[in-house]
């Protein structure tokens, strides 16, 4: 069993909060992990059909009968459930007394987030990070707004490329022949897309979807275009905008929102839309370790949601509370991330798949701080290469070997 960085604020969680849902995609060890933090409570999951039948005859009841602490799997397939946990919680506020599993997002869902608001924590479990696979935790957000910087990281580009062609789901990893992982990935999604799908929007034969998973892998930290995937799919926008948010609703997918300022500066507001995970993503656009490895380059769309998963997993540990979004000005100066703590301060992120920094690579991130000098603290460039390399005092190039390497 990996260990989970969001281990122990589940746990404070559960010491105050009578309901906590740990929200996440399937496959990611949600049930692993609260049968780990709560042994003695008792374990039911909706994925289990006669469970789910009692729960939806009669929801008040089921819940009414369950004693002391319980955990409740798949929330999701119950949605009936969440108001009489509401009802229950309303009696008695007890501490840890739900703890929960939802592989839907229910923050996207608000007739099941709102039955609940006030009285549940929710916390995002998202697949593996490169920290937790390599079992030495720490927290990158942090660690990027402090500086606090290794002089070099060892950077091994055969080892990289595996840890782009696993992913981050536990079940992928375990499996280190790359055909098996295509297996894997295969049933994973058609398990997804006809079953999970199918019950979230209430229809049969959703058989765009896996087209549509391959044309989003292949878009992958491009700017969201409704109109342009809509004539390449053959779908009207309405129907795409529906499947994008039941895609988004299932972990899947994720946009990135645009940073504006208040300065008056043109700025395109549009999101970028990511796959959530690099593995998956790899694996829809067909690419394999062997031919990574016989190329010369790495595709610079990977890595970048490499960088973009990895930034978004350690958010949910990370002390400091940062929204994570994009730059773009209307005249196409970009910087693929930017990192906004609750002081309003700035931390750029650009991604570069080369092991050659040159000071041009800095131009956007140097467009950001002219934009907002005063909040902007730190522009940082991972790369490919192993030197942390200063080009000023706020300007750094960083090893990407950093989001796994031990200090």
């Amino acid at each position: 069993m990996y260990p989970r960085n969001i281990r122990q604020f589940t746990l404070d969680a559960l010491s105050d909060s009578p309901v906590v849902l740990i929200n996440g995609a399937r496959q990611t060890g949600k049930s692993t992990l609260v049968r780990n933090l709560q042994p003695e409570a008792r374990y039911l999951t909706f994925d289990d059909p006669a469970v789910l039948a009692a729960a939806q005859a009669d929801p008040f009841g089921f819940i009414a009968a369950l004693k002391g602490p319980v955990c409740l799997d798949e929330i999701q397939r119950a949605p009936d459930i969440f108001l009489a946990i509401k009802a229950e919680v309303d009696k008695n506020r007890q501490p840890g007394r739900f703890l929960l599993t939802g592989s839907a997002n229910i923050l996207l869902l608000p007739r099941m987030a709102d039955s609940l608001a006030g009285r549940m924590e929710v916390l995002a479990l998202w697949p593996l990070a490169q920290c937790e696979i390599a079992t030495h935790p720490f927290s990158l957000i942090d660690r990027l707004f402090q500086g606090d910087f290794a002089d070099r990281y060892s950077f091994d580009r055969n080892d990289f490329i595996a840890r782009l062609m696993a992913g981050g789901y536990p079940e992928a990893l375990s499996r280190s022949d790359g055909r098996r992982r295509e297996a894997w990935f295969d049933s994973y999604l058609s398990t997804l897309l006809l079953r999970d799908v199918r019950d979230l929007a209430q229809i049969e034969g959703l058989t765009e979807l896996p087209r549509l998973m391959q044309l989003l892998a292949a878009r992958s930290g491009g700017l969201l275009n409704a109109a342009e995937l809509s004539r390449t799919s053959g779908m009207a926008q309405t129907t795409l905008k529906r499947y994008l948010a039941l895609l988004e609703t299932l972990f899947l997918i994720r946009q990135v929102p645009a940073w504006s300022s208040n300065l008056g500066k043109r700025l395109q507001k549009s999101p970028k839309l990511f796959l959530c995970d690099y593995g998956l993503m790899a694996h829809l656009q067909g690419l394999g370790t062997t031919t990574l490895t016989a190329g010369h380059s790495l595709p610079g769309d990977l890595v970048e949601a490499f960088v973009h998963a990895e930034l978004a997993k350690h958010q949910t540990w990370a002390e400091l509370r940062t929204n994570l979004m994009h730059y773009r000005t209307s005249t196409g100066v970009e910087v693929d991330f930017v990192l906004e703590n609750r002081r309003n301060e700035l931390l750029g992120i650009e991604v570069k798949a080369a092991a050659t920094v040159t000071s041009k690579d800095f131009n956007g991130l140097r467009h950001l701080r002219e934009t907002a000098p005063r909040l902007f603290q730190r522009g940082i460039l991972f790369h490919t290469g192993e030197q942390v390399v200063h080009f000023d005092e706020q300007l750094i190039a960083v090893p990407i070997a950093m989001l796994w390497a031990e200090r």
